[in-house]
């Protein structure tokens, strides 16, 4: 249909067609435009029915459907929330679902969280669900959002200049001597205020001469386009000779795509043709060509909904031979997942396929994300800020030192929606790369914490009061995660019907939350840690333990030591041990990193937790206790010198059990000058009028040792108490903390 036409039918039902209450007419019209891909005109004619009707819930879900595909998400979130809120998923299954996809994409993430968690209890009868599924990698995607956002790189993010970005749809791009080719959604004939995704538009490959870093006007490439069809996602051979694309059908908004090559020769397009069923499957949507050479051989990446695909597009690749033979699909089960992978580009400096998606830990939408390649595929990992955002972000490619992104984010180039289309942006650094000051690396060090690690009750070497441990904190991530079954087994033992449900659902939900965070967390300050100890610096991280009151107090503080030494033993064993020469202080540009552990054990634990070990449901198992049993990294600090604090001790904590109120309890510490100079102690720092504190002597020679006297008066305590002393040096802002527990009755 001419756009012309469609105009003229516009404003015909606008002047006499409809009529006041002729509600059928607007919403076949409505329906009609949007079977078409019509979505500007289905969303004006759905907008026109609701003046007659704003409460019918079937209009007001095919109106967010609309708004949705239109990529306008303010609006579908509106218009979802609205049709939740009168079905509550009883009509429209996806509604919940579809409200929380909207809020990630406007950036709501708090929103968009406490969504997902009411999605996913929603959904829980059918686990193998894609509603149930979606809703759970949400939950856990926004979950690594809130560590990930305070992560950006320093670039410059430009969008093209109009010589290559319009008010339609701009993507499918790569450069090649000097020329930009990409993808283009437009109609010559249209008005630049109209935005349409419409049968008159059409996808077709353009070209842009760069000159001197800038973009020349694009011109369209007439050989590649076919009457009624679509041309895009091109890209060139490794010796140029041919260039691969895709062209499509459209089905309504959908389109059905095969990849097609042309052989290129002095500026020359000839002999095009489709390629086999070997890459071209029959019944399916093949589609995003991409050529790179791996481990040598040129190797075709693409998209497919092929039979093997996990759900919608994978992404698969095949070897090429004399330019023409294809060797075995393959998918690339370590990224593909139940939504689309698409857009892959593969970097051969770094060994990295780059490809989109929107299933994986990312801002919304489409981010882009990035799999390592040692042999085989390793899992995604989000390219993070700038090169995402909570709108679309794909076909990902560097060229230089710049990147380029096709996105719909808030920038683009609009007459109305300002998320509707895409454009292409580049990611420029900064010409003269300055360093961050010792000051700002060490905020940004610190913006990451706390990093909180869970455990499994008593673990790791459980049933021991040693301080050491041999195991890795990861491997006893892996061990407790593994045990998800048995908790939520053993949390909901006793319940029946929705309460065992959601008691397993709670469970769940606290692993996602907490345990896995925490390993998110810890990889970004991981990574960050050794890009300052790279840099030479000298680093003192603050460690403290706690664990539920299911063990006495000095039982529990020998279990968060081992807990604390687990993260020391990941640290080792990360990368080959790349952080070994830092952690035994023998690193050749000076750096260092200094574990300092504070074993709090069962004094900051909730006393409302069960310590009944008879009642392993709310002992171990429960949400309450598993959120008690963790290390915290709390802070991070450079160290002035390269000397540690001098005095310790062996039993830092005294345990008394139970005792009568009224009572003045009186404990002796040992402690040692372990350094080879003379210390001298500088008082106490007491938190309770109630303690008092004493020293036998006030300078210690180096290996000396000294009694400190505690006493505690009970006369206005109760319950469990713990009460500490903080033991001065001289010219020294560090200090030794002692403390009594007992239970006051």
């Amino acid at each position: 249909m001419s756009r012309l036409y469609l105009i003229v039918i516009f404003c015909g039902f606008a002047v006499s067609g409809f009529g006041q209450n002729n509600l059928k007419k607007f919403l076949d019209f409505a329906k009609e435009q949007h079977d078409k891909g019509d979505f500007f005109y289905a969303a004006q004619y759905y907008e026109k029915a609701m003046e007659l009707d704003s409460q019918t819930v079937d209009i007001l879900w095919n109106y967010a459907e609309t708004l949705r595909a239109y990529k306008d998400y303010r609006k579908a979130e509106f218009y979802y929330a609205k049709v939740y809120d009168r079905e509550e998923a009883r009509i429209y299954p996806s509604s919940l679902l579809q409200w929380g996809l909207m809020q990630k994409q406007n950036g709501k993430y708090e929103e968009a969280l406490a969504t997902f968690k009411k999605a996913k209890k929603k959904y829980y009868k059918d686990k193998k669900g894609y509603l149930y599924q979606k809703s759970k990698r949400e939950l856990a995607s926004l979950v690594w959002v809130k560590s990930a956002l305070i992560d950006t790189a320093n670039v410059s993010f430009e969008r093209l200049p109009e010589t290559v970005n319009t008010k339609n749809s701009e993507f499918g791009h790569g450069i090649y001597n000097g020329t930009l080719f990409f993808s283009s959604l437009r109609a010559d004939s249209i008005s630049a205020a109209e935005e349409v995704y419409g049968t008159e538009y059409k996808t077709s490959i353009y070209r842009s001469v760069i000159e001197n870093k800038n973009f020349n006007a694009s011109e369209q490439v007439k050989a590649l386009f076919k009457e009624k069809l679509n041309a895009g996602n091109g890209s060139f051979s490794i010796d140029g000779s041919r260039f691969y694309y895709s062209q499509c059908r459209e089905q309504g908004y959908n389109y059905t795509c095969k990849i097609m090559v042309a052989q290129y020769s002095n500026g020359e397009w000839n002999f095009i043709d489709s390629l086999g069923e070997i890459i071209n499957e029959p019944g399916t949507n093949t589609t995003m060509p991409s050529i790179a050479e791996m481990d040598g051989v040129e190797t075709l990446f693409f998209a497919s909904d092929r039979e093997d695909s996990k759900g919608g597009l994978d992404i698969f690749y095949s070897p090429i031979k004399n330019g023409n033979q294809y060797g075995r699909v393959r998918s690339i089960k370590a990224i593909n997942s139940l939504d689309n992978e698409v857009t892959p580009w593969w970097d051969n400096k770094t060994q990295r396929l780059y490809f989109s998606s929107s299933w994986h830990n990312g801002f919304g939408g489409y981010d882009v994300f990035y799999s390592e390649y040692k042999g085989k595929f390793g899992p995604p990992v989000n390219a993070g800020l700038p090169v995402n955002s909570s709108a679309n972000d794909l076909y990902f490619f560097w060229q230089g030192d710049t990147s380029y992104v096709t996105s719909n984010r808030i920038g683009v180039l609009y007459s109305k929606n300002p998320t509707c289309c895409s454009d292409i942006f580049a990611l420029i650094p900064p010409e003269k790369i300055i360093p961050p000051t010792p000051e700002e690396t060490l905020a940004d060090l610190n913006k990451r914490l706390p990093v909180t690690l869970y455990f499994h009750n008593d673990v790791p070497n459980p049933k021991t009061r040693d301080t050491t441990t041999r195991v890795n904190y990861i491997d006893s991530y892996d061990d407790y995660t593994a045990m998800l079954d048995q908790y939520k087994k053993e949390y909901a033992n006793g319940l029946s019907g929705d309460k065992a449900d959601f008691a397993k659902e709670e469970i769940e939900t606290f692993f996602i939350e907490y345990v896995d965070k925490g390993v998110s967390d810890l990889q970004l300050f991981r990574d960050l840690l050794l890009k300052e100890l790279d840099r030479g610096a000298k680093i003192n991280i603050t460690v403290k333990g706690f664990a539920s009151p299911l063990a006495k107090t000095d039982y529990n503080v020998n279990l968060t030591k081992r807990r604390i030494n687990s993260l020391v033993n990941y640290m080792r064993e990360y990368d080959n041990g790349i952080f070994v020469k830092y952690l035994d202080d023998n690193a050749e540009n000076g750096g260092k990193v200094v574990f300092s552990q504070v074993p709090f054990g069962e004094y900051t634990a909730n006393q409302l937790t069960s310590d009944n070990p008879n009642d392993v449901q709310n002992s171990v198992y429960s949400r309450a206790a598993a959120i008690e049993r963790k290390i915290e990294i709390q802070s991070v600090s450079y160290l002035e010198d390269d000397k540690e604090f001098a005095l310790v001790t062996a039993k830092p904590v005294i345990d008394l059990g139970t005792t009568k109120q009224g009572d003045k309890l009186k404990q002796t510490f040992t402690v040692k000058n372990k350094s080879n100079e003379t210390i001298e102690l500088d008082g106490y720092r007491i938190p309770c009028d109630c303690t008092t504190a004493e020293s036998d002597k006030t300078t210690l020679a180096p290996g000396e040792e000294a009694k400190i006297t505690m006493t505690i008066d009970t006369e206005h305590l109760i319950g469990f108490t713990v009460k500490s002393i903080y033991v001065k040096l001289k010219d020294s802002e560090e200090e030794l903390r002692l403390y009594i527990s007992t239970e006051i009755k």
